[in-house]
């Protein structure tokens, strides 16, 4: 029986070790120049309806250097421009590929899909969340700090961001503690902070939330779909932009993690982002090398 990995809830914290371990050693693999070939045969297909960088480049390297194949298409140059179903499409496309990526808008589109596709569906990024992206920001934590039970994330901005929901529904499995630093209004719904339970603190003041933090997060303000409410959004989260100021609030050993594009000079400063404590170049590489591990376990079970 297929499995996809739409939400974090999909992979047991047995499973996310395992996966966390084949990872480092296929990024060690890579480092030594070695060939991995347990994909050999395989095909990937990538659906976007939403544009990419890193998704797009992080699947397309992970299959390819597993020995396996790609197919990327966009709603563009597809029949979905045209008006052909969500399902139809997963319905033929499962009949070429072993696995399918699908960065989307709507989780209702994600869940339709992943439903008539007969092989196994990745959320590339969705509305609801981005559990690839927060899967390879807590395996860099790993890699830079050691496990990251126990330890105090703080996520500063947009709270109620696909990223921010990933970081509240990640404290289940992995076992840290994550404060969201954000205004009325960027919050998550309160049925999803109230199944973290009390590993999550919500507050309005950025200081409290990165006080003594070891990892301290950001993202874009403005995030895809949402380009209409720039100023606003922009007005409204002035007060919990990731500058130097506030890192220094954290733990002098704390990492800063941006899943990229970064917009400069808004949620991020460039001395933060470019700064002696950013792994954030780490963190895109990452995505390559944890997909590598996805990918193994959803194709070959």
């Amino acid at each position: 029986m297929k499995r996809d990995f739409l939400t974090l809830a999909d992979r047991t914290e047995a499973e996310y070790r395992a996966l966390f371990d084949r990872a480092h050693a296929l990024k060690a693999s890579r480092k030594r120049k070695e060939v991995v070939t347990t994909l050999a045969g395989r095909h990937l297909v990538l659906v976007f309806e939403k544009s990419s960088t890193r998704t797009h480049l992080s699947f397309e390297a992970a299959m390819y250097q597993l020995g396996g194949t790609v197919t990327t298409i966009t709603a563009g140059s597809s029949q979905i421009a045209r008006g052909e179903t969500i399902e139809d499409t997963a319905r033929v496309i499962s009949g070429y590929a072993d696995c399918i990526m699908f960065r989307t808008f709507g989780d209702d589109r994600l869940t339709a899909f992943a439903k008539a596709s007969r092989v196994p569906v990745i959320n590339g990024l969705s509305e609801g969340g981005h559990p690839v992206q927060v899967l390879t920001d807590l395996f860099t934590v790993e890699e830079r700090l050691g496990s990251v039970k126990g330890k105090t994330v703080a996520f500063v901005g947009d709270c109620a961001s696909n990223m921010g929901l990933s970081f509240v529904e990640a404290t289940k499995y992995f076992g840290f503690n994550l404060r969201l630093g954000c205004p009325e209004g960027y919050r998550p719904a309160a049925s999803a902070l109230a199944d973290a339970g009390a590993r999550v603190l919500v507050t309005a003041d950025a200081t409290e939330a990165v006080r003594g933090a070891d990892v301290v997060v950001t993202d874009v303000w403005t995030s895809m779909g949402q380009e209409a409410e720039s100023a606003k959004r922009k007005k409204d989260l002035h007060d919990y932009q990731l500058n130097e100021a506030l890192l220094a609030k954290a733990n002098p050993g704390a990492i800063v993690l941006h899943c990229l594009p970064a917009h400069r000079g808004e949620e991020i400063t460039d001395g933060v982002v470019d700064g002696a404590q950013s792994a954030v170049w780490d963190e895109a590489e990452n995505r390559m090398h944890v997909q590598k591990a996805l990918l193994e376990q959803l194709i070959l079970g």
